[in-house]
């Protein structure tokens, strides 16, 4: 039996009321722009469902790359046929004498009202005819096979799998963030759960040469690789923060040093954000994890910033952070031994409840501003774009 199409499914888009039929457009623009490779296909749009008809292509490299869309919840491989019902019983035996297992049931869907036969009567006469023309037993609450009919008024999708998609919302609708990509295991995993909440990004990392290594940077670039996934195309821009650490440790306490670092470093992202059009900043924090994620520290942090900040992994535990890591590959990446500059330049003995007073009189002992400004004037950039060269 040969599928011919793929019905994909919205999921979370169904809340989205009046505003439902712009987050289809924006998703049915990412599918055919992510499946742009593959010449044969034709899309189907329509309110509930976006149809993919694969006129002969091979359908598994294309619900790979589906189901790594967010703003997908769900996808099937069909065979769209006529929905009378001599046609309907001939496919469906054809369909399910291909697939392995000993039990079944039939599920039958009919938005098609007008249909002379309603669903339990089309899930009757489809499964006796099973019955009597294969060795398979009915099983309606554990079944080895799932036939599913969906009799829609253009005709019948017949299906027996249904495959995961990212969920969320489709990339674009959610606006731009700058994300803070440090290189460790939590900061792409942040990124991921923003791409797949239909936001775009834009990343930032701080760079200390010679402290730390260029490996780091290329590091960088194979976890966008990664990501390229979601977003096809990521801009990096790297920040050269090493004149501001080493001045951050002449004039403060050791103690002191990650906070006024976390601070510079959100005052350098926050003026980058506007100038980018970003709506807000993002970061791979989680409360208590490190020194500079309590929420004493947090708080003091936030004070430089009027850009809201978004922290998606803030009451995520370590395990959880790894397993979605994991899943997106970019778990083996970020172990590569290529520390950062909060790493390499990290105090032995962190305040945890750093004091505003305190941190600002440090502050005051250099002029910041003027060297955050030459930092966004000699910023690298890095666009890393899907199966393509970096420049």
């Amino acid at each position: 039996m040969k599928y011919n199409q793929i019905m994909v499914r919205f999921g979370e888009l169904s809340t989205k009321g009046k505003n439902k039929k712009d987050f289809i457009h924006t998703l049915a623009i990412n599918i055919k722009n992510a499946l742009r490779d593959f010449p044969n296909l034709a899309f189907s749009v329509q309110y509930d469902h976006i149809y993919v008809i694969l006129n002969e292509t091979d359908p598994k490299p294309v619900i790979e790359i589906l189901q790594d869309i967010s703003g997908i919840h769900s996808l099937s491989l069909v065979l769209f046929t006529e929905d009378n019902i001599e046609n309907l019983l001939k496919q469906s035996l054809a369909l399910i004498r291909e697939e392995e297992g000993k039990t079944f049931k039939v599920y039958t869907r009919r938005s098609n009202k007008a249909y002379p036969l309603n669903s339990d009567t089309i899930n009757r006469t489809i499964a006796g005819e099973i019955l009597r023309n294969s060795p398979l037993k009915v099983d309606v609450h554990n079944p080895d096979i799932t036939l599913s009919i969906e009799v829609r008024n253009e005709g019948a999708y017949i299906f027996t799998k249904t495959f995961k998609g990212a969920g969320g919302y489709p990339l674009g609708t959610g606006g731009k963030v700058m994300h803070m990509l440090s290189g460790g295991i939590d900061s792409p995993v942040a990124a991921y759960l923003l791409l797949r909440r239909g936001l775009r990004i834009e990343c930032i990392h701080f760079a200390s040469p010679p402290y730390t290594n260029i490996g780091v940077i290329e590091k960088l670039k194979d976890l966008l690789k990664e990501l390229n996934k979601y977003q096809s195309e990521i801009r990096l821009n790297v920040i050269q923060f090493t004149k501001l650490q080493e001045k951050i440790y002449e004039v403060a306490d050791e103690s002191y040093a990650i906070t006024l670092m976390r601070r510079i470093m959100f005052r350098l992202a926050s003026e980058l954000s506007k100038r980018r059009h970003c709506l807000a900043i993002s970061s791979g924090e989680s409360v208590g994890q490190v020194a500079s994620q309590t929420l004493e520290s947090i708080g003091v942090i936030n004070e430089v910033t009027n850009v809201p900040v978004i922290r998606p992994l803030v009451v995520t535990d370590k395990e959880e952070i790894i397993r979605i890591a994991r899943k997106i590959n970019t778990y083996e990446i970020s172990i590569r031994p290529f520390e950062d500059c909060c790493t390499i330049f990290a105090p032995k003995n962190p305040k945890t409840k750093p004091a505003l007073d305190k941190v600002e009189e440090y502050e005051a002992k250099f002029d910041y501003q003027t060297m955050i400004n030459e930092a966004l004037d000699n910023i690298e950039v890095i666009r890393v774009k899907k199966e393509e060269e970096l420049f």
